[in-house]
């Protein structure tokens, strides 16, 4: 157990975590902020801050919550590398944080608590191997907990590794390297909020016992919040929760639920929207007419409690869902590659009304991601899948910005069910993009986009070591009470499903297992019983997917995209590395200007040659060849003579040594004089016929003519 102080306001709290303590402080920096903790994991620090308005903005009608994690680069000891030398936009992983942060967080704030409120978590230390995305969940629920702020915590997160067969908690940056697993739980004391992250094919069933033992080591996290609670909590503010009349809401459902009702089970998307629309436009007007002080917020609040209602009542009863299918269908898919002939691969895959367009690119291994890694972990990336959500995809007009938050976050997901099963860079060594565009949006595009994504990369050559799909299941339930009374487990949601429904659990995986999660409640935490249980209806899904794909493409192609560059690898012996390259690099950019190739050489002797066609490829290996390689017997050679004697002369042969060619190996005919036949400088044509145990190899110009029947040497005299 750690430490417990107290010092004229300064509370310092500890507990055992895992490997490490974990220490809370709070009281001794940013006092002005509603609830600050300072939140300690082995020398990683982080500072999480919360403030809430006191008072609501007219009209709001949901919970404006900002979440924002920033790391800095002085916490890892640097000087940031822009042309500015300080922090710039957010980087992926401080937007993949600042999600990660937001959503556990979300669903513990009271119904109806719409006052603006923001969560900063500062990264101020960094040891680069406990990882502070942990710290920055866990100090968020803390600094709440102690704060004045509604919130129903506390929260527990902790990071849960597998190496050898066993779990870790906490895992390092140095143990993930060596883990099949890397799963962020976040959960209370007796319910799950929130998981993300990625495994190499971990059976279903391993994933599930995972997911137990997250849940049995958060138990700490609480109690040290508590702890904190019992020192310095604030009492809870007086807050006015938002929430639309009794008599408004009856007057409401006495005049649109049944149209309602109706609408909502249309079947196809367009339609029902516009249905839809048509009711919440006709609930303004009704709701107007009875009751003049009624804001265009409170009517929307009334009429999509009555949509919750409704569509719960319906699904719950009936199994009817939006589209027609039974609980456990999939949507119709349907698949093709090779769409688009320049890409190096291509794929569009269809789910229902859920279309993506997925393109895969291949490059030379030094464009390669590189990333900043204050905290830790990879600082080079070469595979990366970016996802796209144009507004036509939903049918709608939206400015287009930057790449937003939630593409970010999806693409991150997609990358990482991906991820696993790219071959190693010694097996394929190129640097792997992935871009998903989604072109019809109605229901988990993520999970399309790692099916789409595998199929673009089959179809580019990629050898994946296993296809891998995704699927979405979604949520509704019953509780009476506290007590979850029914529910059902909706398998492929649409978009209404998710908007209405109480659950969003992303899973992918191959054949063999679990490569990629994420899960998304509206609820305060759900039993994890039925999250193991999604789970398993996931697996399912997810098989009947693979079994369609591999219909579309059974496996890789076999041969590139002749658009697709060329890389190859030749080794050479590190003392040959220098006649490579040349003084100053001459004869390297040669060799690179004659053949288009972009050539790097690797202190060991490995030799990687990247060239944008296959012609440029074979003249550059050829050269390199020709300059550095060893010579072998039964292959034949160009070389200079260097040494006329009386029983033969030296042959050099540029960049692989010198051997003898005997006055009796000069020609058909016999030779009296070594120099009738060849002068000192001459170039010739020879062949390898042995290398004794000395290493002295034995040349042979006769034999060279007899094999190859030259007339003339390139840019020599009529000697052959």
């Amino acid at each position: 157990m750690g430490e417990n102080v107290t010092t004229d306001g300064w509370v310092k709290v500890s507990k055992d975590f895992g490997p490490l303590s974990l220490t809370m402080e709070t009281g001794k920096v940013a006092r002005f902020a509603d609830g600050a903790v300072m939140v300690t994991y082995g020398e990683t620090m982080v500072l999480v801050t919360v403030v809430s308005a006191d008072e609501l903005t007219p009209g709001q009608n949901f919970l404006p919550l900002q979440v924002e994690y920033r790391e800095r680069a002085a916490a890892a000891g640097k000087i940031p590398g822009s042309y500015f030398r300080r922090e710039g936009r957010p980087s992926e992983k401080e937007i993949l944080v600042s999600r990660m942060t937001d959503r556990p967080l979300r669903p513990l704030f009271p119904k109806g608590y719409f006052y603006e409120t923001q969560v900063l978590s500062t990264l101020f230390s960094a040891d680069g191997q406990n990882d502070p995305d942990i710290l920055s969940i866990n100090g968020a629920s803390a600094a709440l907990m102690i704060s004045d702020i509604p919130f129903h915590g506390p929260l527990g997160a902790v990071r849960i590794g597998r190496v050898e067969g066993k779990w870790v908690v906490n895992p390092t940056h140095r143990e993930r390297e060596f883990s099949d697993l890397d799963l962020v739980y976040v959960g209370t004391k007796d319910r799950v909020l929130m998981i993300e992250g990625s495994a190499l094919e971990l059976p279903d069933e391993d994933f599930n016992q995972a997911l137990e033992f997250a849940h049995s080591q958060i138990l700490p996290v609480l109690e040290l919040q508590w702890e904190l609670v019992e020192r310095v909590g604030k009492p809870k503010r007086s807050s006015v929760l938002f929430q639309a009349r009794r008599e408004v809401e009856e007057f409401l459902a006495s005049m649109v639920e049944e149209e309602l009702r109706q609408a909502l089970f249309v079947h196809r998307k367009a339609l029902r929207d516009q249905k839809v629309d048509e009711l919440l436009e006709k609930s303004r007007t009704l709701v107007s007419q009875t009751f003049a002080d009624a804001s265009l917020a409170e009517i929307e609040e009334a009429f999509w409690a009555i949509a919750h209602r409704v569509f719960r009542q319906e699904v719950l009863q009936s199994g009817r869902r939006c589209d027609g299918r039974s609980p456990t269908e999939v949507r119709p898919l349907s698949g093709e590659t090779g769409i688009f002939p320049r890409a190096h691969g291509s794929a569009l895959f269809s789910r229902g009304e859920t279309q993506v367009v997925c393109l895969a690119t291949l490059a030379s291994i030094r464009e390669a991601q590189e990333l900043d890694a204050y905290g830790g972990g990879e600082s080079t990336k070469r595979f990366i899948l970016h996802y796209n959500f144009p507004p036509f995809s939903t049918g709608e007009v939206r400015r287009i910005t930057g790449q937003t938050r939630r593409e970010v976050g999806h693409g991150a997901l997609a990358e990482r069910s991906l991820a696993g099963v790219i071959p190693s860079e010694v097996e394929f060594p190129y640097a792997i993009r992935v871009t998903a565009e989604v072109l019809e949006s109605n229901g988990s595009t993520s999970m399309a986009s790692v099916c789409g994504g595998t199929l673009s990369l089959m179809d580019a050559g990629v050898g994946l070591k296993a296809p891998v799909a995704g699927i979405s299941i979604g949520l509704l339930t019953d509780y009476q009470g506290e007590s979850l009374a029914r529910y059902v487990l909706l398998t492929d949601i649409v978009g209404d499903e998710d908007h209405l429904g109480d659950m969003d659990f992303k899973l992918a995986g191959s054949r063999k297992g679990v490569t990629g999660f994420q899960l998304d409640l509206k609820l305060p935490g759900i039993p994890l019983e039925l999250l193991q249980e999604a789970v398993l209806q996931a697996r399912n899904a997810r098989m009947q997917i693979l079994e369609f794909m591999q219909n579309v493409l059974n496996e890789p192609r076999k041969e590139l995209s002749r658009h697709a560059p060329r890389i190859e690898t030749i080794k050479i012996h590190p003392d040959k590395i220098g006649l490579l390259i040349g003084p100053g690099g001459k004869t390297i950019k040669q060799i690179a200007a004659q053949t288009g190739a972009e050539i790097n050489v690797e202190d060991d002797g490995t030799v990687m040659i990247y060239c944008p066609n296959a012609d440029g490829m074979a003249l550059a290996r050829e050269m390199i060849e020709d300059l550095t390689g060893e010579i072998v017997v039964g292959e034949i050679y160009r070389g200079r003579v260097v040494g006329v004697k009386e029983f033969g002369c030296f042959v050099e042969i540029k960049g692989k040594g010198e051997g003898l060619v005997h006055i009796s190996e000069l020609s058909d005919v016999p030779v009296r004089r070594v120099e009738d036949v060849v002068r000192m400088g001459d170039e010739i044509w020879v062949k390898c016929i042995g290398i004794d145990e000395r290493g002295r190899i034995k040349l042979s110009r006769k034999a060279a003519l007899r094999d190859r029947r030259l007339v003339s040497p390139p840019g020599g005299s009529p000697k052959e």
